[in-house]
């Protein structure tokens, strides 16, 4: 499979962080070949020592990703789910109970963008960011938490720097806000569950969300040199924040948001 460089590399078998628990990640394909943030989460999840329910409206994508984590070493099944349809999470949920007894993370990972502002937007299309991006978040989380809240747990959740930083992308930055805002509502209503909910929001990270469509090698490049760090970001990092979100390590974190976007929200974009 098409990788991309700086994910290829630096990234050995984990370290067991999540030995025995079992995580579903919505999202869990992958448009093009390559690595998204949900198919790189779901391997690192799993080389790390999760069993992994991979959810995707695409079978091939799911089974796809299922045989990179196989390959691996690792314990995963494909699932697939319209997660706009509250049954159909339902369902997801319970699949992973049934196949392996608990369900102990859920990483919500599905999204679409949205151009223009509010007196440029196709209201229709208006309507699919919201629902894609904010809803099925809202009902994948309240099929998982009945499972989640037995013995605590972690949902991460992923929105963008587009939402504290906008760039002509009104729908998108207005649902990724949701997002945020929901992360810190579910992270009080379920404290006392001990399920624990955050947020990662990523900037310009390269994944086959952004490149399927064609990039050129200029724009890529305008893209790393966003980053203070010099540096260009890949799902990877983005999925080692999940990882760590997920783990014990972070026991004591819920409700917050983490940019992991090389500093770019740091300094004001280029003019």
């Amino acid at each position: 499979m098409t990788d991309d460089p700086a994910g290829a590399v630096g990234y050995p078998a984990g370290r067991a962080r999540l030995a025995g628990k079992v995580a579903v990640v919505t999202g869990g394909g992958s448009r093009a070949e390559g690595y998204g943030t949900g198919r790189a989460a779901a391997v690192l999840f799993a080389r790390n020592g999760a069993r992994v329910l991979v959810v995707d409206r695409d079978r091939a994508a799911a089974e796809q990703t299922v045989a990179l984590i196989e390959d691996d070493g690792g314990i995963a099944e494909a699932h697939v789910a319209d997660i706009t349809v509250a049954d159909s999470c339902q369902e997801m949920a319970e699949h992973a109970v049934r196949t392996w007894g608990r369900l102990d993370i859920l990483d919500n990972n599905v999204g679409v963008e949205g151009a223009g502002t509010i007196l440029e937007a196709d209201w229709q299309q208006w309507d699919e960011v919201m629902t894609v991006n904010v809803k099925t978040i809202a009902l994948a989380s309240a099929a998982a938490l009945p499972y989640l809240s037995r013995d605590g747990g972690a949902i991460v959740n992923i929105s963008s720097i587009s939402a504290f930083r906008p760039r002509g992308l009104t729908p998108y930055s207005t649902a990724k806000g949701a997002v945020i805002a929901l992360t810190r509502a579910m992270a009080v209503d379920h404290a006392g569950s001990r399920v624990r909910v955050n947020c990662i929001a990523p900037g310009p990270i390269y994944t086959p969300m952004v490149y399927a469509a064609g990039m050129s090698p200029e724009v890529r490049e305008r893209r790393r040199r966003a980053s203070p760090l010099g540096i260009e970001g890949t799902a990877w990092d983005v999925a080692h924040a999940a990882v760590f979100l997920c783990s014990d390590e972070a026991r004591y974190i819920t409700g917050v948001v983490l940019p992991v976007d090389g500093g770019v929200s740091l300094r004001s974009p280029e003019r």
